[in-house]
């Protein structure tokens, strides 16, 4: 009996139909099977996973591989995105084991939950040196008939060592001068200077760091900071990795020179990286960035955002190609055939040269994916648009690749911040107000009476799993960029909620940070992990959301768990810059103060406050906070006591105990904020 039908993950409920005897992780699928005396097979995925449905077509959806499987293993299905804890300690595991990991990621364990044997993809058949999916069925069901002594002995040491893993939390003071310094001539060692980002193939987009070279550069003025995060962010925008005509990110490339992507969509890498190009824009101006910025707001907007107000969590890579296959890439590429079936021989022949589509292909089968190569020439303008309006009808004509509905706290507070921050930057009130619709939907539906999270929703239901770290962070982060913006201080105080269960269930005596809550499920080990991946460990973006409350209360508690949480980073940072880049980012806003900005009028109304609100938003300076408000206003506590000046609008800037006189002047607070 297939036990996913009634969950509200989109993941598992493509598998609803298998016919393994699916279970989702609950308590009653280790007690079954206790009960059979049977080990489990553990498997984790996500719905845009590409080889998570390949494997899933290729063996579980066959009908002899299902049966071996339900009469030798109890089955659990996992969704990575709904349980990252479970997926964190079992990943662990994996790669501890095999040096390596991925999705799916195939796991065997004990009735107890304990791991002995792992894997990733596994084949139907062998090929490669890899055995076939029946072969490692056949070979964990003998092992646990036969050496079941061995097996177990195997599972408590693996347990033991991952037990022994705890974070050495070290020196509890956060990085300084010399080791920003450090992580800055790190970066520069991994830079691809001929392409852009850090690294080979394949190649992700490096958000995060590029977050830190912005404030680097904003707090030091150090040039080759600024020219890395730029030339990055260029190189991303023009290769295959954006999408050319609908805007937005795909999750990476699979070469170095950013061409060819792997084509799914995620909303926490185009929120990141929506705001990044956002504050790239402010930074230096470039029509670039803020083109960039405005296209992925608008692609999160339009394909991304559900009906009740929140974003969904991702779209497929694969889709189907017009003849009943499902193809990775179908959706997003071009034949120099199909432009000229689209736009007509002459603009086809543009397109092809503009967008680098060529006839032997730049993808699969003579098929291109869109890109913008730096050549000679001018191109007209009018032209290029039309061509891109029609190319852009004619692929919405195509079919669309699947859309993983469910809604995850931490990623959608990573949007709340982007489409705020990039509304206002722009003064585009609809991507503001998206922000707070999304933020709302969380209050209403991710939200306890005690004001603990709830991780995912789907269709206005809220799933049944805990918020991890992440999601208090990520949430709490969305709603100070949403307080800054908006001026309402019902945020900062929904921020300050989250942030005190942070510090009161994630936090040890130490300081030490914890993925789960003290009274989260008990798993083989309590996960932490305090580098950046895929999104902003929960640990780097508590300590940045941490700093910002601090700033904004002056909360000593708070601005201390920051301080003490930056302690992995004044480690780390040196040695490992690309996996704690936001880390890196929250240390350079300790250092710059950060600053904090009051800014007080008439009215919320007034012309000369909303200018000077803007200004503030528009600085540079790092991490600084921004509360804006009617004189008297008791909005935030950084307006209190802050009177007009003269009976004019007026920004305070404070640092480090130390104000500012005040200003009516924007070109003052702009040099006060930029530098």
């Amino acid at each position: 009996m297939n036990r996913l039908a009634g969950v509200t993950s989109p993941y598992l409920l493509q598998h609803a139909d298998n016919p393994v005897d699916w279970w989702p992780w609950t308590p009653e699928a280790f007690q079954e099977a206790r009960r059979r005396d049977v080990p489990v097979l553990l498997s984790v995925g996500y719905s845009a996973c590409h080889w998570c449905h390949v494997m899933a077509h290729e063996s579980f959806e066959d009908e002899a591989t299902a049966a071996y499987l339900n009469s030798h293993f109890v089955s659990v299905k996992v969704d990575r995105e709904e349980r990252p804890d479970v997926d964190a300690v079992y990943m662990e595991a994996v790669q501890a084991a095999t040096g390596q990991g991925g999705w799916p990621m195939t796991v065997f364990l004990t009735p107890d939950a304990e791991p002995f044997y792992f894997g990733t993809y596994f084949p139907p058949e062998p090929r490669h040196g890899m055995p076939s999916f029946r072969q490692v069925l056949q070979g964990v069901q003998q092992a646990w008939a036969e050496r079941r002594d061995e097996v177990t002995e195997v599972a408590g040491k693996i347990v033991r060592d991952l037990a022994g893993r705890d974070i050495s939390y070290g020196d509890a003071q956060a990085p300084g001068e010399e080791q920003l310094g450090q992580a800055l001539l790190g970066l520069t060692r991994e830079y691809d200077e001929q392409r852009g980002g850090f690294g080979g193939a394949p190649k992700f987009p490096p958000s995060m760091v590029v977050e830190f070279l912005l404030r680097h550069h904003a707090r030091t003025g150090a040039e080759g900071a600024l020219q890395m995060a730029r030339d990055t962010c260029e190189r991303m925008a023009r290769g295959g990795i954006y999408d050319q005509l609908g805007g937005g990110f795909a999750r990476y490339s699979v070469d170095r020179e950013w061409v060819v992507p792997h084509f799914e969509k995620m909303l926490y890498d185009n929120a990141l990286l929506c705001r990044v190009f956002a504050h790239l824009w402010r930074a230096t101006g470039s029509d670039l960035a803020r083109r960039v910025a405005l296209e992925t707001a608008d692609f999160m907007v339009r394909e991304l955002r559900t009906a009740e107000g929140g974003f969904a969590s991702a779209l497929d890579a694969d889709s189907d190609d017009g003849t009943g296959r499902h193809v990775e890439g179908a959706y997003y590429v071009w034949t120099p055939a199909q432009l000229t079936e689209v736009l007509g021989a002459e603009d086809a022949e543009l397109a092809a040269q503009y967008f680098g589509v060529t006839e032997e292909g730049t993808f699969e089968h003579g098929a291109s994916v869109l890109q913008l190569p730096q050549q000679e020439g001018v191109f007209d303008a009018a032209r290029i648009a039309s061509v891109r309006v029609r190319l852009l009808a004619a692929r919405d004509g195509r079919p669309a690749p699947g859309r993983d509905d469910k809604v995850v706290a931490a990623w959608n507070g990573l949007a709340i911040a982007a489409l705020a921050e990039t509304g206002a930057y722009f003064e585009r009130p609809d991507l503001v107000e998206a922000a707070v619709a999304a933020a709302d939907l969380l209050v209403r539906l991710h939200l306890d009476e005690q004001v603990r999270l709830t991780r995912t929703s789907k269709d206005g239901r809220a799933g049944a799993n805990a918020g991890v770290l992440e999601d208090y962070a990520d949430v709490a982060e969305g709603f100070l960029a949403l307080a800054s913006v908006t001026g309402e201080g019902v945020w900062l105080d929904f921020a300050g909620f989250l942030l005190d269960h942070v510090l009161t269930r994630f936090t040890d005596a130490s300081g030490s940070l914890y993925d789960t809550a003290s009274d989260a499920e008990h798993l083989i080990r309590r996960p932490q992990d305090p580098t950046d991946n895929a999104t902003p460990s929960g640990w780097s973006a508590a300590a940045n959301a941490l700093l910002s409350y601090a700033a904004h209360t002056g909360s000593e508690p708070h601005r201390t768990a920051a301080e003490h949480a930056l302690g992995v980073v004044k480690a780390l940072g040196p040695r490992v810059p690309r996996f704690v880049g936001w880390g890196l980012a929250a240390a350079e806003a300790l250092l710059d103060g950060p600053r904090e900005v009051a800014v007080v009028g008439p009215d919320a109304a007034d012309a000369a406050a909303r200018g000077l609100h803007r200004t503030a938003l528009l600085g540079t300076a790092p991490g600084a906070v921004v509360a804006f408000g009617a004189e008297g206003s008791d909005e935030f506590p950084l307006l209190a006591d802050r009177p007009l000046v003269g009976g004019a609008a007026a920004a305070y800037v404070c640092r480090n105990f130390t104000c500012d006189a005040p200003t009516t002047d924007p070109e003052r607070l702009r040099a006060a904020l930029n530098g």
